[in-house]
């Protein structure tokens, strides 16, 4: 093999690495394993995406829920229900949730409008006879009384490609709203609302 030429040295050598299938698997491998570590991150993310997003459904239906279960509530029982919200989020932060709860009439016409409203930072979040345009049309009855509960909070996706994504990608808001009719009576009153 010493008194061949180095271009028929690298001919043979070339020939006998074709013929050689030894590391196949081994490359295979190495082009696959980020694909699929990809694959499995992003379905982790999926999976608790989704989770925050039915916990969200969740929290928001249970406080529209609870509030119609009542003939009257006040800012103070307004104020408890971020932590049934809390409650149902467990494990997840909550820090930037964002509740907001209205006290909708529909007169004999079927106009709905805002009888009262609270947000949990304390503010009024729509003022008293704003016209509510967005009541499902199966539920404008005329002479009733509904309670809108809007949660919103942000998602950050903490795994998939963190370093590829830009920061406002990376941060989803999931939010929900639920109408509900009062349990009893009338109308749900809100004295310092």
């Amino acid at each position: 093999m010493a008194l061949l030429n180095p271009f028929t040295r690298l001919v043979l050598t070339a020939r006998r690495l074709i013929r050689e299938r030894k590391g196949a698997g081994a490359i295979e491998f190495a082009i696959l394993f980020p694909v699929l570590v990809m694959l499995y991150i992003g379905a982790f993310e999926i999976t608790v995406g989704l989770s925050v997003s039915k916990r969200v459904t969740r929290a928001a239906g249970s406080i529209a829920d609870l509030v119609t279960q009542q003939q009257s509530v006040t800012k103070s029982v307004l104020a408890q229900m971020p932590s049934v919200a809390n409650s149902i989020f467990v494990p997840y932060n909550t820090t930037s949730l964002t509740l907001k709860i209205t006290g909708i009439t529909i007169d004999a016409g079927t106009n709905a409008k805002v009888l009262w409203s609270w947000a949990q930072d304390g503010t009024v979040p729509y003022a008293k006879n704003t016209v509510v345009s967005n009541v499902p049309a199966d539920m404008k009855t005329a002479d009733s009384f509904l309670v809108r509960t809007e949660l919103s909070i942000p998602y950050t996706m903490f795994l998939f490609a963190p370093n590829f994504m830009p920061d406002g990608m990376r941060t989803i808001t999931i939010s929900r709203s639920f109408f509900y009719r009062q349990r009893q009576g009338e109308s749900i009153a809100c004295g310092d609302c």
